[in-house]
């Protein structure tokens, strides 16, 4: 079985603004590879279009091409960084982004490996990647006058020829959004002696067209964040000897990677499961590069330096914590303590544990849910003891400290400290800010458990049942507060999307307390009291009202095409949601449910999410689904079983795996 044959790369990317069916990219890369391609498809001028044409920059609909580009974007909210464009062309050569476009048709497109034809140009052009850059091949069947040229996306752009090696260098500083303005982003390309005409090449600000004495050609392509001379190095050490000993190697990490969960299902949920875990395996992207020695090195968007040891981007905690990290400690081990680690390295060099990185410091979502993230492989022992100190320092500090930027660290923390609460009025989202805050807390109460801090453990156990302080017993949701202690005023409303919630009502944000959902109960009234607000809540129009909103956002749009109630498991508020039943005893509601879902919204198709699918979050809560067990509260050292599967059977780790011959609850060990 070769699973690579199962995947649809652009599986959630017939994607627009206002209405997201996964908002992905097909990007051809190695899995966590430092770059990635993908076909550009739309228009891309920074003077005369929109961030729409800047970020929707493919659509599987599309048939003409502006080339490939250079993209690691992890979502359009977020933009992208380091982006080239490189583009084959013949006859004449055209500069204007709509006058350069041409027909092309998509050979292949794989995870690792694109073969495009652009017509306009009459060239075969393939890619292959490598860890830190690419093979490319063109193949122009025309005696006209040929180019390879490189378009900058955004920002500086700088390029520089070496007609007699063939090297061609330069750099970009492109970037989206984040804090850091020291970033560069350094390339070169390898084509062979001779192959560039000095005649007929130009450079400017704004483009590299290198004329080609020859109609056949290859080059290979490599990029650093660090210097020209480690581009260079990371060339070195990617050489393989060839674009399709790059294909062969790409393709055979890929197998490796997809082939870690083995499936037997009917041909639609094998393209689907795959699919998802092709997603599952793009982020984060690395961000180190390995020096003379072979040991890994780092630049520093927080300051500009470069330092010794690991780093990855491009992942938003208050996504990937729910289901995507917990796989990963399934399935990818080592890369996942690879990542710990450079989280951690994250609080060294700036003093702050991350909360959304691309590529330096985003802090775009609510809340620090790395908290999850670090207890739960404190628990599954997969921290090293030096790991779990930094670890349990940095939670510490962002639990009660507040840094002078919003992106950093956990807002409102003083008041939260103060209150028991964040309170409406001093900042967005307070309702998300305290439950979040209040599962951080547990996670924190965790680890000081097993580093014997015995006072630190009972004052955040404490801290941990804050997320009742936003409960209204009247209306049975949470509610934004002020610091008087008095609600929000006005007549309440359980479907306005209102601005003390994160990117929903108040039925998708009062039930992630998943570190307590009995102490949530208990607030109900009982089990039986939560199992019917549960009822309510799936049985409950799939409708919405703008509230704080001046427009409709694509979620809302999103809810109202679902069948599920107020579960909008188009985004991760609800990802839990399903599995509560189950929480409280009524696992088969909670199997109805999730394998409905799994049924119904999702598929391998280029639609095939019913929302933002976010650096393998919604891909992963797909796999739990299909296999029936899921990661309900990350630092648990459990998972929630179902006792049920949507595939035939399954191995994971080449161990076979059947739920329902296991407990309600699995250990991590299960695993081993």
């Amino acid at each position: 079985m070769k699973y690579s044959d199962y995947v649809n790369i652009k599986q959630g990317t017939d994607s627009i603004p206002i209405y997201s069916s996964g908002n992905t990219l097909p990007l051809t890369q190695l899995p966590f590879g430092m770059a990635a391609f993908c076909p550009q498809t739309v228009v891309q001028d920074h003077d005369k279009y929109e961030s729409y044409y800047r970020r929707w920059f493919y659509n599987p609909r599309h048939k003409s091409t502006g080339g490939i580009r250079l993209a690691r974007q992890p979502s359009p909210w977020i933009g992208d960084y380091g982006a080239l464009l490189f583009l084959p062309q013949s006859d004449t050569l055209k500069f204007d982004p709509e006058e350069r476009l041409s027909a092309f048709r998509e050979v292949e497109l794989k995870p690792y490996y694109i073969d495009m034809h652009i017509h306009r140009a009459n060239c075969d052009f393939s890619l292959a990647p490598t860890e830190r850059g690419a093979y490319m091949h063109l193949k122009f069947d025309t005696d006209k006058p040929r180019w390879f040229s490189i378009f900058r996306v955004d920002d500086e752009f700088q390029c520089d020829v070496d007609f007699k090696s063939g090297v061609v260098t330069g750099y970009t500083t492109q970037k989206s959004g984040d804090n850091e303005d020291d970033f560069k982003e350094y390339f070169l390309l390898k084509f062979p002696e001779g192959a560039i005409n000095p005649i007929g090449t130009e450079i400017t600000d704004e483009y590299c067209h290198l004329a080609l004495n020859v109609s056949e050609a290859e080059i290979q392509f490599a990029i650093s964040y660090i210097s020209p001379r480690q581009a260079l190095l990371n060339l070195l050490q990617d050489n393989c000897g060839g674009i399709e000993n790059a294909k062969d190697k790409a393709e055979k990490l890929w197998e490796e990677r997809l082939s870690t969960i083995e499936i037997d299902a009917d041909e639609d949920t094998l393209r689907t499961f795959y699919s998802c875990m092709y997603r599952v395996f793009l982020f984060p992207h690395k961000a180190y590069e390995l020096n003379e020695k072979g040991e890994p090195i780092h630049f520093v968007p927080h300051n500009g330096t470069v330092a010794d040891g690991l780093r990855y981007t491009d992942t938003g905690f208050w996504d990937t914590a729910r289901t995507q990290f917990p796989l990963l400690s399934i399935i990818a081990q080592k890369d996942y303590c690879e990542m710990l680690t450079a989280f951690l390295n994250e609080y060294r060099d700036s003093g702050w544990l991350p909360r959304w990185l691309s590529f330096g410091e985003r802090g775009c979502m609510p809340s620090t849910l790395i908290d999850g993230i670090l207890a739960d492989a404190a628990v599954k022992r997969l921290l090293k003891d030096e790991d779990l100190k930094t670890a349990f320092r940095g939670m510490l500090h962002h639990s009660t400290e507040e840094s002078d930027c919003w992106q950093y660290g956990r807002n409102g923390a003083k008041d939260y400290c103060r209150l028991g609460y964040v309170p409406r009025g001093t900042e967005k989202e307070t309702v998300n800010l305290t439950t979040d805050a209040a599962y951080g807390d547990w996670c924190i109460a965790e680890i000081a458990a097993m580093l014997g801090e015995k006072e630190i453990e009972a004052e955040y156990r404490k801290r941990a049942k804050n997320y009742a302080n936003l409960f209204d017993a009247e209306t049975g949701f949470m509610r934004g507060r002020y610091a008087n202690g008095e609600w929000r005023e006005g007549e309440f409303d359980p479907i306005a999307w209102l601005n003390d919630y994160t990117e929903g009502s108040a039925w998708q944000n009062s039930f992630f307390v998943p570190h307590d959902i009995k102490g949530l109960a208990e607030l109900y009234g009982g089990r039986e009291k939560m199992l019917q607000k549960m009822d309510e809540l799936f049985s409950a129009p799939a409708n919405f009202r703008l509230g704080d909103r001046l427009r409709e956002i694509h979620e809302m749009t999103e809810l109202t095409q679902l069948s599920y109630g107020q579960c909008g498991i188009n985004n991760q508020p609800s990802f839990h949601i399903p599995y509560i039943y189950a929480e409280l005893g009524e696992t088969e509601k909670s199997r109805y449910y999730v394998q409905k879902m799994c049924r119904e919204v999702f598929s391998a198709s280029d639609d095939g999410f019913p929302g933002d699918e976010d650096n393998g979050s919604m891909a992963a809560w797909y796999i739990f689904g299909a296999l029936g067990f899921y990661p309900f509260c990350p630092g648990c050292g459990e998972y929630l079983n179902l006792g049920g599967m949507i595939v035939k059977s399954a191995k994971i780790c080449g161990k076979t795996w059947n739920s329902q011959t296991l407990p309600d609850r699995i250990k991590q060990d299960v695993f081993k």
